[in-house]
């Protein structure tokens, strides 16, 4: 398809720098294929679910990958950033590198000499491997626990550009921009649907006999990068890691064989259920990489409903909720949503949309 028809205008003041207080008063776009949009909040949640239906959530945790740095060839010296956003082994992540132009294989950056950061104030890598469009090949002089550790020394949470190039990070993003209820280190940009829970709401659906199972995907730097391709055909996603265990597998096809809805909270989570799928809808445990990238004229197996964001024009998750319920739909959607001043993309508001092919009564 062309990537041009998931373009759209966006006002600069739509795209939100801090999240809604409390979380959970964010507003919610209600859509519906073929009925009329619904302005609600997430807090209503509950109320727009039934029992029985059960929500999956991605409980992947961001850590600070996003490192400043020194490269060195010979005597010559350049300031370097990185964006880790894959594991490659305990010592070894794929990078974005900017400016790439400046990194080639067999540098050393030296990461962290602002005295805060430990194994000497610093953190060093070579360059094993220089990708395409800036990515890179790191392996460090540490690894496992030794270079988790001195990644949350050095580095910082990383922004999506959309925000950082606005303001810097602070002290409040390292609550803001992480969920309540992330566990599983490794990601490097957060699954922003779950960024509106509370537990407040959590026991409001608790008590509506509302289920909720996890999976991990951990999201990579990606998920930012534009689509430059004139079709998507000639789009190229990078991989993430990810996992859903058997038990989870196991209480969701229970779920639906019960006449329970499945809602993925967040495309993430979608994606993954999605790489998990039998042919029939059922789903298995399941582990690896996934480059899974779904636009319209796709058939979803797995979830009814997707609880997600406003994104970015252009981007890989815009088509992916037009392929979940019509692009002509998502179109007018994200227009009433602009036109009703709904905050846009990591810390905006959110969305609940309905798999165009299920009716309501479903």
């Amino acid at each position: 398809m062309r990537v041009d028809l998931f373009d759209f205008d966006l006002p600069e003041e739509r795209i939100a720098l801090r999240p809604a207080e409390p979380r959970d008063s964010a507003r919610m776009l209600v859509v519906r294929p073929g009925e009329d949009f619904a302005d609600r909040a997430v807090r209503d949640l509950p109320s727009l679910l039934r029992t029985g239906d059960v929500l999956v959530f991605n409980d992947t945790k961001v850590i600070p990958a996003q490192l400043r740095g020194i490269r060195r060839r010979g005597e010559a010296q350049a300031q370097v950033d990185a964006t880790l956003h894959m594991r490659m082994a305990p010592d070894r992540w794929l990078a974005f590198m900017r400016p790439g132009k400046r990194i080639a294989a067999g540098d050393r950056i030296h990461f962290g000499h602002d005295g805060n950061s430990c194994f000497l104030g610093q953190l060093d890598a070579t360059v094993i491997e220089k990708g395409d469009a800036g990515e890179v090949l790191l392996g460090f002089d540490l690894s496992g626990p030794f270079l988790d550790e001195a990644l949350h020394a050095v580095g910082r949470i990383p922004l999506p550009p959309y925000i950082a190039s606005k303001r810097d990070d602070d002290a409040r993003d390292l609550t803001d921009y992480q969920t309540i209820y992330a566990k599983e280190e490794g990601a490097v940009a957060a699954p922003t649907a779950g960024l509106h829970f509370t537990p407040e709401l959590f026991a409001a659906l608790d008590s509506k006999g509302i289920e909720r199972r996890f999976v991990t995907l951990h999201v990579g730097a990606g998920t930012f990068l534009p689509v430059k391709a004139d079709d998507t055909a000639d789009h190229k996603m990078h991989a993430e890691t990810g996992s859903v265990s058997e038990a989870t597998a196991d209480a969701l096809n229970g779920a639906k064989a019960r006449g329970g809805r499945i809602i993925a909270v967040g495309t993430t989570s979608l994606r993954l259920l999605e790489s998990a799928a039998r042919p029939d809808g059922s789903l298995t445990a399941w582990s690896g990489p996934t480059d899974i990238f779904i636009t319209p004229g796709y058939r979803f197996r797995t979830a009814d409903l997707l609880m997600t964001n406003f994104h970015l024009p252009r981007s890989t998750l815009f088509m992916l909720v037009s392929a979940f319920s019509g692009l002509d739909t998502m179109r007018a959607a994200y227009a009433h949503a602009i036109g009703n001043n709904y905050r846009f993309y990591s810390y905006g508001d959110a969305s609940l949309l309905y798999r165009a092919e299920m009716s309501d009564g479903r």
